[in-house]
C-alpha cells in the first residue's frame, strides 16, 4: 500500500458524509453511497438535493427509514447536486430534528458535519442574540447560521471566515442556493476524500462510498477547503492560497476499504485506539486543567460518601481500574461490582452514594437493571457509555460519553481504553471538587494524558512483536495472565480477550495468588503472561516470574521499558513507555489485544463474530 493511500486509514470513524455534483440522477447516488458507509454505525440519516429548489429529508433510524420517508414526497426535478449524512449522535438525542443536514435561517445554506464543535455553546449564544433561530440540540446547527452571518456574497470566503471561529474537529460539506454550482468541503481532524468522476465529482468521509463510481481520489488534509464543481476541483488552505494536490488511484476492494484495508474490524478498531484516546479528552482539557462541561448539575458530586462502579465483561475490568483511581484520589470507599450480581444483591446504596454505570452500548440488560435498582434506593447515577440516546444514557442523572465511535467487532477493544481514560478524567474532576488533588498533581497527570494517544500509536506501530508471540500460542490449550495492583485488571482483560476470540482457555490472577492454587497447573505447555508497569511491585513480580520459570513455564512479559530485571528473566518481553501508573493500563492492554487477535486469526476463526457471543447483551 502506498504512503498516500495509507493516510486514508486514519481519522475519525463516527458518522458518514457523501456528496455528488454532476449530470447523473443525484438521489440514487447519495443513497447508495450512504449505504456503503453503514458499517461505520449511525442512528439517523438525511439528504439534501439542489436543483431549482432545495429538497431535504432526514430521519431517526436507518437509511431504509429515510427511503421510506422519501417515497411519496420525492419528484425528480433535475437535481444535479446533493449531500447526505449518517449521524452517530454526540450532541442531542437521535431524532428527526437532530439529524443532518442543517440549514441557516433562510433555508438556503445547507451543511452536514462529522466531528464535534467544542465552542458551539458560546457561538450559539452570540447568534441567538443576533436573531438567529435554532431548531435542534446539535452543535452542527451553529455552522450554517455562522456562515449566514459571515456571508459576503462569496460562499468560499464566507465559509473560510466562519470555520476560523470554530474550535474542535470537523469535516463539512456545504452548499448554498445562492451559488448552486458548487459544494464546499472543509477538513479539520476528520477525514474527507474527493472522488474524480467522468460525469461529475464526488465527496465522502471514507473510500467505500466512492468505489462504485471512481477509484481516482484526492485525500484532503487538515486545514484544507475544497470547491467541488461538475467540471473540476480546486483546493485551498484557510488563507485562500490554492494548493496543488496529487490524485491517488485506489487499489482496495470495497470489502477491504470498509475495514480500512485491515483483514478484520477488530484489528481496525485496535489500530484506531490512538485516535480514540485523543477524541475521548477533546473539550475536556483546557489550559492544562480538567473540565467536564457535560455535567449539568454543578453540585452533583457534593456529599458523596461512597461510590459503586457497576458493569459487565470488559467494562467491568475498566471499572476495576476506575475503582483504583477513585479510591487513590478521594480516599473514600469505592466498590466495583459485576452488574449481574449487583442487581440481585441488597447493596448498601443510599442518597450519599454515587452509582457509575459503565457500558459500551448503554443497553446491557444487567447494567440497566442495576441502574434502576440504584435509582430506586436514592443513589445518584452517572452513565459512562458510547452510544448516545441509549437506555443508560437516558435514565442516568448525568452521562459521560467516551466518543469511541462504533465498535463492529464483538470483542471490545477501543471502547475499553476510552472507558479507562474517561474514568481517569472523571476521577481527577471529582478529586478537584473534593479538594483531594493538588493543582501540581493535576497538571502532571494532564500532561501525561495529552501524550497518551501518541504513545498508544507508537505501540501499535510495533504490532509485529505481538504477532511473533501469537505464533507460539496457536496450538496451546491453556494460558495464565498475572499482574498486581492496576496490572491485575489488565491480566483479567488479556485473558478475556484470548478466550473469547481464540477459544483457548485463559485465566487472569493476582500474581501473589499463584502459590494458592494456579502453580499446580504450570508446565511447559502452559505459558504465563506477566504484566508489570508499577515500580512499587517490580521485585515481587520478579519473584512470581521465577516461580513460574522454576516449573518450566514460559513467561511472556508486558513490562515498562525501564524494568530491565523483568526483561532479563522473561522468555520474551514487549515494552511500553514509562508513564504514570494511572495511564499504564491503557498502554499495557494494547499488546494483549493484538496477541489475542493474531492468535485467533492464525487459528482460522471468525474474529469479529466469536461463537455464542453477541455485541450488546440485552438479555440476562
Amino acid at each position: 500500500m502506498g504512503q498516500r493511500e495509507d493516510q486514508a486509514r486514519g481519522g475519525k470513524f463516527m458518522c458518514g458524509i457523501v456528496g455528488y455534483i454532476g449530470d447523473r440522477e443525484t438521489l440514487p447516488i447519495i443513497l447508495d453511497s450512504l449505504k456503503r458507509l453503514e458499517y461505520r454505525g449511525y442512528d439517523s440519516a438525511g439528504v439534501a438535493l439542489l436543483g431549482k429548489d432545495i429538497y431535504i429529508k432526514r430521519t431517526k433510524g436507518r437509511i431504509k427509514d429515510l427511503e421510506n420517508k422519501i417515497n411519496g414526497t420525492y419528484i425528480a426535478k433535475n437535481f444535479y447536486l446533493g449531500i447526505g449524512h449518517t449521524r452517530w449522535a454526540t450532541h442531542g438525542i437521535p431524532s428527526d430534528y437532530n439529524a443532518h443536514p442543517h440549514t441557516d435561517c433562510s433555508g438556503e445554506i445547507v451543511v452536514v458535519h462529522n466531528g464535534i464543535i467544542e465552542n458551539f455553546d458560546e457561538i450559539k449564544k452570540e447568534l441567538v442574540e443576533k436573531g438567529h433561530k435554532f431548531t435542534s440540540e446539535t452543535d452542527t446547527e451553529v455552522i450554517p447560521h455562522l456562515i449566514e452571518e459571515c456571508y459576503n456574497g462569496d460562499l468560499l470566503s464566507s465559509v473560510m471566515e466562519a470555520v476560523k471561529k470554530l474550535d474542535g474537529s470537523f469535516a463539512l460539506a456545504i452548499f448554498s442556493k445562492k451559488e448552486p454550482d458548487k459544494i464546499i468541503a472543509v477538513r479539520k481532524d476528520s477525514p474527507l476524500i474527493i472522488g474524480i468522476g467522468e460525469d461529475g465529482n464526488f465527496l465522502a468521509s471514507d473510500i467505500p462510498a466512492l468505489l462504485p463510481y471512481t477509484k481516482k481520489v484526492i485525500i484532503m488534509e487538515d486545514g484544507e477547503v475544497a470547491v467541488i464543481k461538475k467540471e473540476g476541483i480546486d483546493i485551498f488552505n484557510l488563507d485562500g492560497e490554492k494548493l496543488d494536490k496529487s490524485v491517488l488511484e485506489v487499489s482496495w476492494s470495497l470489502e477491504q476499504s470498509e475495514k480500512k484495508g485491515y483483514k478484520h474490524f477488530m484489528l481496525k478498531e485496535i489500530m484506531e485506539e490512538g485516535e480514540v484516546l485523543k477524541e475521548a479528552i477533546r473539550g475536556r482539557i483546557r489550559n492544562g486543567r480538567v473540565f467536564l462541561p457535560e455535567i449539568r448539575d454543578p453540585h452533583f458530586f457534593n456529599n458523596i460518601k461512597n461510590i459503586f462502579l457497576v458493569a459487565c465483561g470488559t467494562a467491568y475490568h475498566a471499572g476495576m481500574i476506575g475503582k483504583y483511581f477513585l479510591e487513590d484520589i478521594l480516599h473514600i470507599p469505592v466498590r466495583c461490582e459485576v452488574a449481574s450480581e449487583f442487581r440481585y444483591e441488597n447493596p448498601n446504596v443510599g442518597k450519599d452514594s454515587l452509582l457509575i454505570l459503565i457500558s459500551q452500548s448503554g443497553e446491557t440488560a444487567d447494567t440497566v437493571a442495576s441502574l434502576r435498582l440504584g435509582k430506586k434506593k436514592g443513589a445518584k447515577t452517572l452513565g459512562i457509555v458510547n452510544v448516545v440516546g441509549s437506555t443508560v444514557a437516558r435514565e442516568s442523572d448525568e452521562v459521560l460519553y467516551i466518543y469511541a465511535g462504533p465498535e463492529i467487532a464483538v470483542a471490545s477493544t477501543k471502547a475499553y481504553v476510552a472507558q479507562i481514560l474517561v474514568l481517569l478524567v472523571l476521577s481527577i474532576y471529582i478529586g478537584k471538587l473534593h479538594g483531594a488533588i493538588s493543582p501540581d498533581f493535576e497538571g502532571m497527570l494532564v500532561e501525561s494524558i495529552l501524550k497518551i494517544g501518541n504513545l498508544a500509536e507508537g505501540i501499535l506501530e510495533r504490532s509485529d512483536e505481538a504477532k511473533k508471540i501469537a505464533e507460539k500460542l496457536v496450538n496451546l490449550r491453556s494460558v495464565f495472565y498475572i499482574g498486581r495492583l492496576l496490572d491485575y485488571p489488565t491480566a483479567l482483560e488479556g485473558a478475556l480477550k484470548l478466550k473469547e476470540i481464540s477459544y483457548i482457555h485463559a485465566e487472569g490472577y493476582p500474581a501473589g495468588e499463584l502459590k494458592h492454587g494456579p502453580l499446580a497447573l504450570i508446565e511447559k505447555s502452559v505459558p504465563t503472561f506477566a504484566i508489570t508497569t508499577d515500580e512499587r511491585i517490580v521485585e515481587k513480580m520478579v519473584s512470581n516470574i521465577k516461580e513460574v520459570k522454576a516449573r518450566e513455564g514460559k513467561v511472556f512479559s508486558i513490562s515498562r521499558e525501564d524494568f530491565d530485571e523483568i526483561r532479563d528473566i522473561s522468555d520474551e518481553t514487549i515494552t511500553i513507555p514509562r508513564v504514570h501508573r494511572y495511564l499504564a493500563p491503557i498502554l499495557s492492554v494494547i499488546p494483549l489485544q493484538l496477541i489475542a487477535y493474531y492468535t485467533a486469526d492464525m487459528r482460522g476463526l471468525d474474529v469479529d463474530k466469536p461463537r455464542n457471543l453477541a455485541k450488546s447483551v440485552t438479555v440476562e
